[in-house]
């Protein structure tokens, strides 16, 4: 529980962050002092539910998203499970994908951001654009969403998936290679 509280100050500032907002803004949207916002950021202020009702308000948040406290729950799908990796909100979203044995017909779809997965286990069938690939456990993709591309299982048993996922089309950055 005290870790909870101690990361509701830096998840404050995160989520103001976030959307552009300067104190003054969200102080103008929520009605709370510049310095109240200020204080409860860098944790010299306990968050009270006073406080935080209008502050997820403005963010348009659960209020147990904002101090860290929704539970990561898997959602399953006719073909796959999904689990929720990153609790935090921000540039990337991970998640754990689980496709069944089942192969299914390929239907590509777009929308924006990049992706980068690795297959854990198992066998996947990526398409992407004209290119139709099977990847094995340990290989990775990465691609621009916008390209309209379907991602299953081959067929031969289930597969398991690492993704990280840029919204705004963020792309993984390696920094340090092998020689």
């Amino acid at each position: 529980m005290e870790d909870i509280i101690a990361a509701v100050g830096p998840r404050l500032r995160h989520f103001r962050r976030q959307r552009n907002r300067t104190l003054d803004e969200l102080s103008n949207a929520t009605g709370i002092s510049i310095s109240t916002l200020s204080r409860l950021e860098s944790g010299q202020r306990k968050a009270t539910l006073e406080l935080l009702l209008p502050i997820a308000r403005a963010h348009r948040v659960p209020l147990d998203e904002l101090v860290g406290t929704a539970p990561l729950q898997p959602v399953t799908r006719s073909d796959r499970t999904v689990v929720p990796l990153t609790q935090q909100p921000g540039q990337f979203q991970s998640l754990k994908m689980i496709f069944d044995a089942a192969q299914r017909e390929p239907d590509p779809r777009t929308h924006p951001g990049h992706e980068w997965f690795c297959v854990l286990s198992g066998k996947g069938r990526l398409v992407l654009g004209d290119h139709d690939v099977v990847l094995k456990a340990g290989e990775v993709a990465e691609f621009d969403t916008r390209i309209p591309h379907w991602f299953g299982s081959t067929g031969e048993g289930p597969v398991e998936i690492l993704s990280m996922f840029g919204k705004q089309g963020e792309r993984i950055r390696v920094r340090a290679k092998t020689r």
